[in-house]
């Protein structure tokens, strides 16, 4: 076995695990999750991936087995990672190299779970639109967080060869996010409405399948005179893994120009899809109050694609990673203390 496949295979099988239990192995019934257990369980996720960044830091040359200078020269030019290594210490190169990588996978890790808050957005907009009780948010995210995995599995593997085989399309990569990031800086201030009797994934169900405007607790499904009928539970997580696939066309891009290992990809955005469920409970109160994100997230993508469109000018330049996560972490930094600094004024109605 490649030691590619017990990486990832070992990385599965803690998702597995902690699934599981998020599932529902150690709760009792459908209930609210507290602001408490939700920051308690966001800082774990948030450990969690720090810690795996470790495991890179000492040992990410065993993800590809790099044990001798020729192999990790290829590796370096199979990923196009941006370091001089050298050749004639083995042990010096490899340490430049772990680091090099763990620094892609924090700075990975950080673009995804902040692009996850506009996410977020969207989540509280869909359970208010499809009149959810908020004892079923916490089973409709896990199972939506199962869905997003499989998903991005399959995307990001697909964009790495696409990638390997057509390295042109880098640029159409950024471009399209300079697009994307444009496009939410001029509708900042817009106000997003759901309609849930008229959404395409809500009419398509509607179309094919049985369909309840009635909820039967927490179930996804609801069993009448023999037929079985989906219940809006189902109908509102459909409609989350949809949302969740137009948002990874977004991602997943973004993370490519960050690194092209589509391993360190794989990681780094699955450790943030994880920590969404726990960071919706712990924002989902106060996500209005940080009106100046999108704002913040509009300029990160317009810098990711620019970034793309401009690597080969960079790297001359001497630009490194690092500067990215510096960069990415002054962006959202500042537009959550602007948020904070200059709340929005309440409009005020007699």
């Amino acid at each position: 076995m490649s030691h590619e496949l017990m990486f990832f295979g070992g990385f599965i099988i803690f998702i597995i695990l902690m699934l599981a239990i998020d599932l529902g192995l150690f709760s009792k019934g459908d209930k609210p999750v507290s602001f408490k257990t939700a920051a308690i369980m966001s800082t774990i996720w948030v450990l969690f991936a720090l810690a795996f960044g470790l495991v890179l830091y000492f040992w990410g040359n065993e993800l590809h087995n790099i044990h001798d200078i020729a192999r990790l020269k290829e590796i370096i030019a199979q990923n196009y990672h941006n370091i001089k290594i050298v050749e004639s210490d083995l042990t010096a190169s490899i340490q430049i190299y772990n680091k090099n990588l763990t620094i892609e996978y924090l700075t990975g890790y950080v673009v995804e779970y902040a692009l996850s808050v506009d996410n977020i957005f969207v989540m509280v907009l869909l359970f208010s639109s499809f009149g959810i009780p908020e004892k079923y948010y916490h089973k409709v995210l896990v199972w939506g967080i199962i869905g997003a995995i499989l998903l991005r599995c399959i995307f990001i593997f697909v964009g790495a060869a696409l990638i390997a085989k057509f390295g042109w399309i880098l640029y159409l990569f950024g471009a399209f996010l300079v697009y994307t990031g444009i496009n939410m800086f001029i509708n900042r201030n817009t106000e997003e409405e759901v309609d849930p009797q008229n959404h395409r994934v809500v009419k398509f169900a509607s179309k094919y399948f049985k369909v309840t405007p009635k909820l039967d607790g927490g179930k996804f499904f609801h069993l009448e005179n023999g037929i079985k009928y989906m219940t809006p539970l189902f109908l509102v997580l459909l409609v989350i893994e949809f949302t969740d696939l137009i948002f990874a066309v977004d991602s997943i891009p973004a993370i490519f120009s960050i690194t092209k290992d589509p391993y360190i990809v794989f990681f780094s955005n699955i450790f943030a899809v994880l920590g969404l469920r726990s960071m919706f409970f712990l924002l989902v109160n106060i996500i209005h109050k940080f009106h100046y994100l999108k704002v913040g997230l509009a300029f990160l993508l317009v810098f990711i694609g620019a970034k793309m469109l401009l690597h080969g000018w960079l790297e001359q330049l001497g630009f490194k990673t690092v500067h990215s996560l510096i960069i990415i972490i002054g962006i959202l930094a500042i537009s959550i203390v602007a948020s904070l600094v200059f709340p929005k004024k309440e409009n005020l109605t007699n």
